[in-house]
């Protein structure tokens, strides 16, 4: 459960927006929706997560350049929060909050990715290519909505994970799925719906006070628990 959560800070956010007409490669159309994405300040969304047998949902709060926050209706009451510096994840089913120290220059956490520098950084390690071409094509088989699919492959085996799909939608110009696989063979999927975009969100949105019966784990991402 903690490899999924961290996975979940890690990836949830990679949004986008920008669909060119005309002939454009894939490179240009990611660069594209890199710097389309500069001009979001915020956002929130309905999130849906799968990772093996696990399955969440809930609303993600984001804002540059790197506040992050996930509360889960699915797990009820869980959170993931990112203040720019410290990742903060609550298990109420454990009653365990788990802390994570992030360096802010950090390219490797989560909320970094969703930003212009953060896309640049995947454009670097990962090669882009459309999986399909740039027309839109149905999400998924049987289905009515349509997305432009990109296929992200890692350019060396130090990468977190093999290859990355991004599907966006044209009319919203935002990322409507995220797929990453790992070099094991495992999946993680996020969908994004119902996105608000540029609402003033404020910063206390990104100050999460966990209950103080809860038991505290200090930089879990290191320890042996």
């Amino acid at each position: 459960m903690k490899k999924i959560l961290f996975f979940t800070a890690v990836l949830f956010s990679l949004a986008a927006t920008a669909f060119s007409q005309g002939i454009l490669t894939a490179a240009a159309f990611f660069q594209t929706v890199s710097a389309e994405y500069g001009k979001i300040n915020d956002y929130e969304a309905s999130v849906e997560i799968k990772a093996a047998k696990n399955a969440m949902e809930g609303k993600v709060s984001f804002k540059r350049p790197n506040l992050l926050r996930i509360d889960f209706t699915s797990p009820e009451e869980q959170v993931i929060c990112f203040n720019g510096d410290t990742l903060t994840i609550y298990l109420p089913g454990n009653a365990a909050i788990l802390n994570q120290s992030v360096e802010s220059s950090s390219t490797n956490n989560g909320a970094n990715m969703a930003t212009p520098h953060g896309l640049a950084l995947m454009s670097r390690y990962y090669s882009v290519a459309y999986e399909t071409g740039q027309d839109p094509v149905p999400l998924e088989e049987g289905s009515q909505e349509k997305v432009v699919k990109l296929v992200l492959s890692r350019r060396n085996t130090s990468e977190a994970f093999r290859y990355i799909n991004l599907s966006i939608v044209p009319e919203t110009k935002l990322i409507r799925r995220i797929q990453a696989v790992t070099p094991q063979g495992e999946t993680f999927q996020f969908d994004f719906s119902n996105y608000v975009i540029n609402q003033g969100i404020s910063d206390q949105r990104f100050i999460y006070d966990p209950p103080s019966s809860a038991n505290n784990y200090n930089n879990f991402l290191f320890s042996e628990q």
